[in-house]
């Protein structure tokens, strides 16, 4: 269920493309790029919290007028912008729906960089709240990292407690570690 953690290919050309669209807007709306990116973080959040889309997404038995119609009454409901609506509409042309969340991480890596924050790349067992992503924030602050920006990615398969990558930092503290920590002390002292 996570995104890759460096998308390259296709995802990466495809966010460059919806950075320079909204480039392009600059000049007549300002917040143009914030806006394309609330909507791709808005459907990054669909996916990651409803299985029935990432189904839909993942589906290769899908023709491409059944992608359209169903991902277009999802962009509908939610009010996803003409220029995310079009990147999609090239996607399914492109049969690369089951790119999205590539995409939108790499839209958001891309853009954090022009901004100058940093990305830390946090995987939980469960989905968190915003209580934890700002005491997250606050951590990686204090330790000396500026302009944090969250990439979040649910794993069940760490347990609980959580793993964040950020630059060439890796913070490991799931059960799962902990476990496999625990296991080779016990091996040791057999």
């Amino acid at each position: 269920m996570s995104a890759p953690h460096n998308p390259v290919g296709a995802p990466a050309r495809y966010a460059q493309a919806l950075i320079g669209l909204a480039d392009d807007l600059r000049q007549a709306e300002p917040g143009a790029i914030d806006r394309i990116a609330a909507d791709l973080e808005g459907l990054l959040s669909l996916w990651q919290g409803d299985e029935g889309f990432r189904r839909f997404i993942a589906d290769p038995r899908l023709d491409g007028a059944k992608q359209r119609a169903g991902v277009f009454a999802i962009l509908d409901r939610v009010g996803t912008g003409t220029e995310v609506r079009n990147l999609l509409g090239v996607m399914i042309t492109n049969r690369r729906l089951s790119a999205l969340p590539s995409v939108a991480a790499a839209f958001g890596m891309l853009l954090a960089e022009r901004r100058g924050q940093q990305t830390a790349e946090v995987t939980t067992a469960h989905p968190l709240t915003d209580t934890q992503r700002a005491q997250i924030v606050a951590r990686l602050t204090e330790a000396g990292f500026s302009g944090v920006r969250l990439s979040e990615t649910v794993d069940p398969a760490i347990l609980g407690g959580l793993v964040v990558r950020i630059g060439s930092r890796l913070y490991d503290n799931s059960i799962k570690s902990k476990l496999q920590r625990l296991q080779y002390a016990m091996k040791g002292a057999a």
